[in-house]
This record gives structure tokens, sequence and C-alpha cells, in this order.
């Protein structure tokens, strides 16, 4: 199923690449302009305003909470009744150290708020958590697109590996 876009792609591949191409453009305006100054760190109102930024251009859902259930492979990601409560809970976690920041972080991706994008988003949320807490950033290009989404997916269970990537 191909998700409504403002730009009326049909084709799963094409908007897939679209969507890479304009999120990390946006990206790159989000930090160059200075408004990622403006994002609340480690909430869920910060990360819905990353999410609205990176894909206002491709989903008019951006930066709103999802209002279907989603899943990825056989896991299911917070059941929508749940979902609200879930961000309440997450906005309340504590992130002053680096386990406690990656375990918001792990909270924040088993509740999935967005129906596309999430990762994308909460990757620049959790290191906006890392700068201003404990003034650290991961270098996402030395770490390994593979490893890090099996990590991930595991991170529901055990979070010990996904803090060492």
């Amino acid at each position: 199923m191909i998700l409504e876009n403002k730009l009326n792609i049909t084709d799963q591949i094409e908007l897939a690449k679209a969507e890479e191409r304009i999120s990390k453009q946006k990206a790159k305006q989000l930090f160059d302009s200075g408004d990622i100054a403006k994002v609340e760190v480690g909430t869920f109102a910060g990360l819905s305003f990353i999410h609205a930024y990176l894909f206002e251009d491709i989903y008019a859902f951006a930066g709103k909470i999802r209002d279907v259930n989603i899943a990825k492979g056989n896991f299911r990601f917070a059941p929508l009744m749940y979902l609200e409560a879930s961000l309440k809970h997450i906005d309340t976690m504590p992130q002053s150290m680096f386990d406690e920041i990656v375990e918001k972080y792990v909270e924040m991706n088993v509740a999935h708020p967005f129906r596309e994008g999430n990762g994308r988003a909460t990757r620049i949320w959790l290191d906006l958590m890392l700068k201003n807490e404990i003034q650290q950033v991961v270098d996402w290009n030395r770490v390994d697109k593979e490893e890090y989404l099996s990590a991930m997916q595991r991170s529901v269970v055990k979070d010990l590996e996904i803090k060492t990537l």
C-alpha cells in the first residue's frame, strides 16, 4: 500500500527515494536555519516538530499522531488505544544520563507515533537529547544500517545492544 502523499507519487520505490531525498534536505535546513533551536528537547512535542519539519512537503499527516495501528514484520508498535498515554509517559521519563536517554529513545521507537518517517525524526530527537544532556551525538555515518535496525528490533526486550552501537 502506498501512502497518500502531496507529491502524487504512486510507485513505492519512487516515493521512498523522494522521501529520503527531501527529508535529508529538510534535516540539513533544520540545522542550517537555526530552527533546531525551537525544538523542545526530549518531548513528544519536540519530536512532532521535527517530524513535521522533515515531512511537511510529502505528507499531510506530518507531525501528527497516527490514526491507525501499524506493524513492521512481526512487531506491532504501540496500539492506537494506548498511544497517547504512552507518549505522555515517555515525556516524563528522565533523560540526564546516557542509559536514560537510550531507554527513552527505545520507548519512543516502540510507540512509533507517526504513519511514516519515525526513524529519521527520532534519530534527530535522540541526538538533541544526547547533545543537550551529555554533550555527545551519534555519528550515524559510522553505524551499520542493518546492525542498527536489528538492534532496534531486539531493543524492546534488551536495550544493551543499541547502547553499544
